[in-house]
């Protein structure tokens, strides 16, 4: 980790001024308040963050996806509301990209790339008296590299830890975490239909099976933890 957190919130809290600024916000009044009241719910169990000023913004946009910025800065796209369909479904979501915050992935990937940069830095250097074509390729060695066999898997891991404390997270809340399942069973559905998944080796997200079989697993944890429903 090679940023503080303030450094990371500052980050955070820039980029999202930026996006509310540039990108269209939805004016659906059910849909947000659907989204204020599933945001409000699992922030309030995620007791060791007191400081961190939420925000759950939904931008217009066909995209199905939803992102976390550091500092709780939290966007929805409209286009996973189809995939999501209903406020358990959303849970999901929202449980994923608030456990991000929690536990700064935003910053370990942003220090990643700190750190990739400076040894591409240094790889440059190392070759800078041979020849250009072997510069070259030393260059493009490194960052195939780096990207396969750090980044993306290092995601990989991230995107599964998100997994598990966001289920908690909506078991807290109330939400019934079986609904977890079926939210990523739509989403594999939808992504076959989109033309299907990647190669698992440079993809930044677990494939969808493996996803749900995960999850299958954290169950017994999540309902232990699960609230009443409200």
């Amino acid at each position: 980790m090679l940023m503080t957190p303030a450094e990371e919130t500052q980050l955070g809290i820039q980029s999202f001024t930026q996006m509310k600024a540039e990108m269209p916000i939805s004016m659906d009044p059910a849909a947000n308040a659907m989204l204020q009241r599933v945001g409000s719910r699992i922030a309030a169990v995620v007791s060791d963050m007191p400081d961190v000023q939420w925000e759950f913004v939904l931008f217009e946009s066909e995209e199905p996806n939803a992102f976390c910025l550091p500092g709780g800065k939290v966007g929805v796209y409209t286009g996973i509301l189809p995939i999501t369909q209903n406020e358990a479904g959303l849970a999901t979501v929202i449980g994923h990209e608030v456990a991000h915050a929690y536990a700064r992935h935003g910053g370990e990937r942003m220090s990643r790339q700190l750190a990739l940069q400076l040894g591409g830095s240094l790889v440059g250097y190392t070759f800078s008296s041979t020849d250009p074509q072997v510069q070259q390729a030393a260059a493009v060695t490194y960052g195939l590299g780096g990207e396969l066999l750090g980044t993306l898997p290092h995601s990989r891991s991230q995107e599964s830890e998100a997994d598990r404390i966001g289920l908690l997270y909506m078991a807290r809340a109330g939400y019934d975490p079986e609904e977890a399942i079926a939210f990523w069973q739509r989403f594999a559905a939808y992504n076959q239909q989109a033309g299907g998944e990647p190669l698992w080796f440079l993809s930044t997200h677990p494939l969808n099976q493996s996803r749900i079989d995960q999850i299958k697993t954290w169950l017994p944890e999540a309902r232990a933890q699960q609230a009443p429903a409200r």
